[in-house]
């Protein structure tokens, strides 16, 4: 799987927003660059913890950003938010089962729901925030 390269296309024109994605998009190419882990490996594990801590501050600190801009879409953002630990507290539990497609699976879905929140549901707000000045 290739890794993901950041560039401009990935900014939201929040310094601190951004550079806590390049933080998630490192550790998702951390993993990737792991060879082959397996359901027991300290990568997936490993990477299993860190992205659910580190995704979780990050939420709430960009949430945080749009309450006090008071984001029009901000519930829907959460929602969003909500579903992705509710997917990684699935995964895992599949890795405490040892199930084999772990890896894989955490991988796919750690790479495509990243990327396509940060493309789509966060470039909602770009322009928001920039005319508000919330950079």
């Amino acid at each position: 799987m290739e890794k993901i390269v950041w560039d401009q296309s990935f900014s939201v024109g929040v310094q601190k927003i951004d550079k806590q994605h390049k933080k998630l998009i490192d550790m998702i190419n951390q993993l990737i660059d792991a060879e082959n882990p397996s359901v027991r490996s300290e990568a997936v594990s490993d990477t299993l913890m860190d992205m659910t801590d580190y995704a979780t501050y990050h939420f709430q600190a960009e949430e945080e950003l749009m309450q006090e801009y008071q984001y029009p879409h901000l519930d829907r953002h959460h929602l969003q938010h909500m579903d992705f630990i509710r997917k990684t507290a699935e995964l895992a539990t599949d890795t405490v089962e040892l199930q084999q497609t772990v890896p894989a699976e955490l991988l796919s879905f750690l790479k495509n729901w990243l990327v396509s929140h940060i493309l789509e549901s966060d470039m909602r707000y770009k322009d928001f925030f920039d005319t508000k000045g919330g950079s």
